[in-house]
């Protein structure tokens, strides 16, 4: 493996535009790979909690199934389980969301993906 100062050598030498638009291309798809391996991959289907960052404070600690996400893949919609939606029901900080008696699981739309803790392991892995 070269050294940080031999790679910096090696890319003041590059004599055309071509080269340096080759390097700088190969460098950020690099980036997106470290940075996707630090990140669980959110996708539906996968369990998950409500982090302690989310506000309101009636959400967090919640369990249940991301759902859907929007455009961006920011935000995600998130199924609570049963003893979630029930907790949600009968939380008196909870001003926001009407759950139906008899709801079994409620949807939260919305939810961050900075605030979903991934509890499941990917089926890849």
């Amino acid at each position: 493996m070269p050294t940080l100062a031999e790679i910096r050598t090696f890319v003041s030498g590059l004599s055309n535009v071509e080269a340096v638009v080759a390097l700088q291309e190969a460098t950020a798809a690099r980036m997106l790979e470290l940075d996707a391996a630090k990140s669980p991959v959110i996708f539906p289907g996968r369990t998950g909690r409500i982090t302690t960052t989310i506000t309101p404070a009636c959400l967090r600690r919640l369990t249940g199934t991301v759902g859907q996400p929007n455009k961006t893949r920011s935000r995600f919609d998130f199924l609570l389980d049963e003893d979630s939606t029930d907790q949600l029901r009968r939380d008196p900080r909870n001003t926001r969301f009407t759950v139906p008696d008899g709801e079994k699981r409620y949807r939260i739309p919305r939810v961050p993906a900075a605030c979903i803790e991934l509890t499941d392991m990917p089926a890849d892995s």
